[in-house]
């Protein structure tokens, strides 16, 4: 009898370590001002929030259809993630099909400026975040992919880090897909607005040791190609980054096993410049 109950004992205290060491999954309600709605996120945050210390935090972007919950109902590892790292993961929503830009052509779509100032104003004044660059990298897959590269580039001041999974990293061949012309407007009408909004066009504004850059995509994957060339650029311009092409396709097993590869490469940049923040 009395080994049963040391043995229940034994259970119920790892059982309860297990709860309390586990990180807890806020969502929540932010106001944009700039397109005069509330839209929701994922906020992941670590085991050992409570203690006081500040975090890096990691924006996780979702692909084209999807929303804020996709991440954290589809891969529930990432909360794991987020205890292995004592990082923050901030899932916020990008829209049915956004592509997380300021449209040019849609005054009332404007997920760069609510992403790049509102959102992250809000994480910064509400939990206990790292306030600097070296301390804040975003990352998606696919439309999410294309979004975290687009918004990093573009503001060098605030992220420091950034991935793409899979990712439509050059908008041109696809001018028929994703209603990518309902953001940017028809391709005969506005070429401009395709070249400017591609990433792979943007390569030559990323400042020199400036942006830690990590992106991959499966092989089978329709997006295999631009990334395959978007990596070529970046090799002529000398721009470091960390690219690989691993077999697999434009898939949730296929995302669910790069998010690890991207958390561990933000974990060593964080790691690196933790003397800065």
């Amino acid at each position: 009898m009395r080994s049963l109950l040391r043995l229940f004992f034994v259970l119920f205290f790892i059982y309860s370590s297990a709860i309390s060491m586990a990180s807890s999954v806020d969502t929540i309600k932010t106001y944009s001002t700039c397109m005069r709605k509330e839209i929701k996120a994922v906020v992941i945050k670590p085991d050992g929030y409570k203690k006081g210390k500040k975090f890096p935090v990691t924006y996780l972007l979702h692909g084209f259809s999807g929303n804020y919950s996709d991440w954290v109902k589809k891969v529930p590892a990432i909360q794991s993630l987020v205890d292995q790292y004592k990082v923050i993961i901030v899932c916020p929503d990008g829209d049915y099909s956004s592509w997380y830009l300021d449209s040019p052509v849609d005054s009332t779509d404007k997920y760069e400026t609510y992403i790049g100032k509102e959102l992250i104003s809000f994480v910064d004044s509400h939990y206990k975040t790292i306030k600097n660059p070296t301390g804040r990298a975003i990352t998606g897959l696919s439309m999410g992919g294309h979004g975290a590269l687009y918004l990093a580039i573009r503001h060098q001041d605030i992220f420091g880090a950034a991935g793409s999974m899979s990712g439509c990293v050059d908008l041109r061949p696809f001018k028929e897909n994703w209603n990518i012309s309902d953001r940017i407007g028809p391709f005969a009408k506005y070429p401009n607005n395709w070249e400017s909004s591609s990433v792979i066009n943007m390569a030559s504004l990323i400042k020199p040791n400036t942006l830690a850059l990590i992106f991959d995509c499966g092989t089978s994957d329709f997006f295999n190609g631009v990334n395959e060339d978007f990596h070529k650029k970046l090799m002529t311009l000398n721009i470091p980054h960390d690219y690989s092409s691993r077999p697999g396709g434009h898939t949730w097993e296929y995302w669910s096993n790069s998010i690890q590869y991207h958390m561990l490469f933000f974990s060593n940049y964080f790691k690196a410049h933790a003397n800065i923040n």
